[in-house]
Parts: C-alpha cells; structure tokens; sequence
C-alpha cells in the first residue's frame, strides 16, 4: 500500500510540473543560478531560464532535463548591481557598431516583465550612458521547439543616433559552430564578387579551430587554446547552427539586400576563446530619431543530431532543417 501511494503521488507532481501538449508554463519567482528571481518558460520539451534581476537575458536553453546549450560564467552566477560589465553567459541584446564604453553599458539591474499567455516581455531601463532601451520579446511554441525572438532598441535621447540592435548567444563550450557560404556559380557566368568576409586584427585564419569548407565555414570552440578569434560574414541564406553533444541549436535571422550592416557589411559574427563561443546575428545600421526603434528578429530551434566535421554531414543533417525553417526566414 505504501508503495502504491508513492507512485501515485510522484504521478501527480509530474503532472503538475510537466505542461500538456500544446501548452506554455511560465514559472515566476524561480531560482536558479543563485539568481532568486528568474522566470522559466517550459512547454514539457524545452525550457528557457530568463534573468529579471540582470538582463534582459536569456540564461538557459535546453531540452527539459538535459544540457543548458548555453554558456553559463559560474564566477558571475548570481551576481547584481555594481557599474562593472559582465558577460553571466546566456544570451543578450547589444547595440553596434562595437564601441567601448557605449557598447558595454552594464545590464547588472532588474527588469521588469509581463506576460500575455503566449508571449513574455522584458523592458529595461534606459541605459544611463547611451540613452537607449532594450527589449526583448520571447515566445515559446507550445507544441514544438521552436522560440521566436524579437530585439527592440529604443532611442530615448533628444537627438537622433545611428545604431544597429546586435544580437549575441553565447554558446556553452565544446561544441562547433557552422555557417553557410554562398551557393557556388561558375566563372564566366558570375562575374560579381559574394561571400563578403570581414578579419579582426586578431584573427588568425591558420588556426585549427577552423574549417574553411567550400560550403561552410565552422569554427570550433577549445577550451585548450589560448587565443581569440572572430570573423564577420555577409549571409544571405539567414542561419547560422551550433552543435553541441547531440544537440543542434539552429537560429534563423531576416537579410535585407537594400540595407546597410556594420563591420563592413556584416550580418552574422561568431568569435570564441576559451571560455566559449558566440554565435551573433545584426540587424540593420539605422538613423533613429528621438522615440523611434529598430527591430531584430530571430527563431531559435533546437533539435538531437549527430553531424560530424565534414560537409556532406552538414548537408545531410542541418540543410533539410533549414528546408523546414525557411518560413521563419524574415
């Protein structure tokens, strides 16, 4: 009898943690990271863990139950307050081009948050320094892995300012990083340049964190090495992956040809070291009046993938996905 009341019992807390199919469970008050105020939204397949004492963030992203595919910095878990930067991991929302000190404007305070039954929205404060406010608008699909992520930058200055929202996702490390190139055409019949590619003065192309295929390009991330590197890409194919340990993180981002983009027209940035590696996506390089916004939108999905280093397993596993996406492509 005794061991019937506890499977009975463990039956009804599951159901309660668990939400039904086609449904959305948003978790306030959560703990997690040493942070007593997050929220967890959860579909009972994946789960994302966002921050309102810092941020706006995005601190988790994973299969319920499994690897946060996010970076997590556990010497700055917790952390609030104080006029230092800091990265706590996760994903975050800048504005480019990068600039030090405005790009590195603290997010160590709350933010506040609503919910609307589908779609959770954090509001921070207007960045003391910069004049600019930064939102984020997160929904989570109820029946499948796949959130939607819209970044909003507001000028709140009394004159206009030229500013592009930069999205940045700082990958857990271990894993490799995949980006398309431009479909290949043959020499006479193409004559105009593609696959813009923009070099930081550290980057070092000989490096072995480096695949340079002729379809992709992917970088790995080593926690043994002990240099930095970054490249800038033009993509007009809109998606960039990062596997991880049986887990394929897929982002899907908007290309707008009539637009301008910073870092030499650059659309898609990865850079790493050895703590980690990012996958970011810009959006366009815009004048904005006093009160006027600019917005940038990606689609997250996630997936369990094996694909190992070579281009025919890039194909074979991440091209019919992204063939499945292409209606999220803005």
């Amino acid at each position: 009898m005794l061991k019937h009341s506890f499977i009975l019992g463990w039956i009804v807390v599951l159901v309660f943690v668990v939400p039904s199919v086609g449904q959305v469970q948003l978790q306030e008050k959560f703990s997690y990271g040493g942070w007593s105020n997050c929220v967890r939204l959860n579909n009972g397949k994946v789960e994302l863990v966002i921050t309102t004492d810092v941020g706006p963030r995005v601190i988790r992203f994973g299969y319920v139950g499994g690897q946060n595919v996010l970076k997590e910095f556990t010497e700055q878990m917790g952390k609030t307050g104080g006029d230092e930067w800091r990265s706590y991991g996760g994903h975050r929302l800048w504005h480019a081009p990068e600039a030090m000190p405005r790009t590195y404007a603290p997010d160590n305070g709350p933010v506040k948050y609503s919910w609307n039954g589908k779609t959770l929205k954090l509001v921070q404060p207007v960045e003391a320094t910069t004049g600019i406010a930064k939102e984020i608008e997160i929904t989570l699909d109820p029946a499948s892995d796949h959130v939607t992520l819209l970044h909003r930058l507001i000028n709140k200055n009394l004159w206009a300012i030229e500013l592009a929202p930069w999205a940045l996702t700082v990958m857990a490390p271990g894993g490799r990083a995949v980006f398309p190139q431009e479909p290949y055409r043959p020499h006479p019949e193409y004559l105009a340049p593609a696959r813009p590619l923009t070099l930081w003065h550290y980057t070092d192309m000989k490096d072995p964190r480096w695949i340079w295929g002729t379809k992709y390009i992917q970088l790995k991330q080593d926690p043994k090495a002990t240099t930095k590197q970054k490249i800038g890409i033009m993509n007009t194919l809109g998606w960039a992956a990062y596997f991880l340990n049986g887990d394929l993180f897929l982002k899907r981002f908007g290309f707008d040809p009539k637009a301008t983009y910073v870092d030499f027209g650059c659309n898609t940035e990865t850079y790493t070291d050895p703590e980690m590696i990012e996958v970011e996506t810009l959006g366009a390089l815009k004048q904005l009046q006093p009160g006027d916004h600019s917005d940038h939108v990606e689609h997250w999905f996630l997936y369990r993938a094996q694909l190992d280093e070579s281009e025919t397993s890039v194909e074979r596993v991440i091209l019919p996905l992204v063939r499945q996406t292409d209606k999220y492509k803005p």
